[in-house]
């Protein structure tokens, strides 16, 4: 089975993430989602012999939800550079596609996002 991976990751408004794969599919997330999805250990927390350690409650920060910019790590993943200084998430291509798949948003979900965003000035 091929590894599914994406061939362009674009933000077509400044809080959306849009992602095309290989095999087609073309998926669209929120910034937000993005980050409350961060894998890293701090994020996520460790796995360590079979438990999960959490190394706290997730703060609130400026900037928290802001992309500053995205890179490619190897053929394998992308990485994350938040306006918070957050930065040690690393998004392999199943990790991606996992978080693409289940926070798609339809048509309908971006045509609310884009009224909400306009309410609030955010476009």
């Amino acid at each position: 089975m091929p590894i599914l991976t994406p061939t362009t990751i674009t933000r077509p408004k400044p809080y959306l993430l849009a992602i095309t794969w290989s095999d087609g599919l073309k998926t669209t997330i929120t910034l937000r989602t993005f980050r409350d999805e961060c894998p890293c250990a701090s994020c996520k927390g460790e796995n360590i012999m079979g438990t999960t350690y959490s190394f706290g409650i997730q703060v609130m920060k400026p900037g928290m939800y802001e992309l500053a910019s995205i890179q490619a790590v190897g053929n394998y993943a992308v990485q994350a550079d938040w306006k918070d200084g957050h930065n040690t998430g690393i998004y392999s291509w199943d990790i991606l596609r996992g978080i693409a798949e289940h926070y798609n948003l339809s048509d309908d979900d971006l045509k609310r996002l884009e009224e909400q965003a306009a309410k609030e000035g955010l476009v």
